[in-house]
């Protein structure tokens, strides 16, 4: 009984679907040819009313079909398509980047075209659209956009507005898709040269603590970021793990880099640019500094990234100083700084002498 009143209720149940679909998502905006197209068949209309011409009848016919089949191929373009983005690894601030972008067609049996793709992020479509001229049925394409983002932070791409202009061109009809993921952009960085480690804090003489570099100390357990290269592989075969040999310390291979990001209550853009300059200023440094190989420490007010190098520490630093946000004079720096050790306090352009620790063996002011 259930199964033969949904066989004589499914016709029923058609006009309800329609309905559904129209308030849907979509939406259709006239062309420049639209509008001409439209124009004409309200005119033929008219005369055809006015004169009774049956050769006029059939032209207006002819035009009002020409409409519905835009409106019904469109729809089909647009139905069953599916996008994803794959951002990548790494993004920074006023650095152009890709976006890749993969449509998929779900229909088993028609194609798609003359697709366009806007990415949607932070509410506001971006800059670039994306064309996939043809998708065949049950196949996927990719493509990229290039775009740059001005300022770091996480930034939230809410979804797609995928449209096509479909046979004619007379209508533009357009869909959103939701497909929500959150971008980290890291804060801008640019070659600089790393300052000259003070005579006080050099010298030929090892250190007892474990490091990266000088004589060989003994074995232990693979952490993360250690450098593979310093992993011994006949130990780790006989112990089953990872084993990475130890160095003797050798203290102009380490450096707490610190950065001061506190403003004041009332502040005004100028202010809020320079704290952006130091940390733009301040990951360029500690890049530098992890490509020659030291152990590097972050410190600021709020926040503190402990010592470690390799390409997982540029992550660790690079992903705190995106996050980092600004504090006011009264919170302290979230650690203290070591005696006769290397460190290099970061300060905005123009901040107050008074307000520099006095332990950093350098203090350098963003350019």
């Amino acid at each position: 009984g259930a199964m033969l009143w949904r066989l004589l209720s499914w016709p029923w149940r058609l006009p309800g679907r329609f309905i559904r679909s129209l308030k849907s998502s979509r939406t259709l905006k006239l062309t420049r040819e639209g509008k001409y197209f439209i124009g004409i068949t309200i005119g033929i209309g008219l005369a055809a009313i006015n004169t009774g011409n049956n050769l006029l009848y059939l032209l207006l016919g002819w035009l009002l079909s020409v409409i519905i089949a835009s409106g019904i191929l469109s729809d089909v373009c647009l139905r069953a398509i599916a996008i994803t983005r794959r951002a990548p690894k790494r993004i920074y601030a006023n650095r152009p980047f890709l976006m890749e972008l993969e449509a998929t067609n779900a229909k088993k049996r028609l194609a798609s075209y003359s697709l366009e793709v806007e990415d949607i992020c932070q509410g506001q479509p971006v800059d670039k659209r994306c064309y996939f001229l043809k998708i065949p049925e049950g196949k996927v394409q990719n493509t990229a956009y290039r775009h740059t983002i001005s300022r770091r932070g996480v930034y939230t791409f809410e979804g797609f507005r995928v449209s096509t202009k479909f046979p004619f061109g007379l209508f533009r009809k357009s869909r959103r898709s939701k497909n929500v993921s959150e971008i980290l952009v890291f804060p801008s960085t640019h070659p600089v040269s790393i300052p000259a480690p003070r005579s006080q804090f050099l010298g030929d003489n090892h250190s007892n603590t474990v490091g990266r570099r000088g004589e060989f100390f003994g074995l232990r357990e693979y952490r993360d970021g250690d450098d593979r290269r310093s992993i011994h592989w006949r130990s780790t075969a006989r112990e089953g793990k990872l084993l990475v040999r130890e160095y003797e310390d050798e203290s102009q291979r380490r450096v707490t880099l610190l950065i001061d990001n506190a403003l004041p209550e009332t502040r005004g853009e100028s202010e809020e640019q320079a704290l952006e300059d130091a940390i733009s200023f301040c990951a360029s440094l500690a890049q530098a500094y992890l490509d020659k190989g030291y152990a590097l420490r972050l410190i600021g007010r709020g926040i503190l990234v402990p010592f470690s190098s390799g390409e997982t520490q540029v992550q660790r630093v690079l992903k705190a100083l995106a996050l980092l946000e600004t504090k006011t004079e009264d919170v302290p720096f979230s650690a203290e700084i070591a005696p006769r050790s290397e460190a290099v306090l970061v300060v905005p352009k123009g901040i107050s002498a008074a307000r520099r620790p006095g332990q950093a063996s350098h203090v350098l002011e963003a350019p």
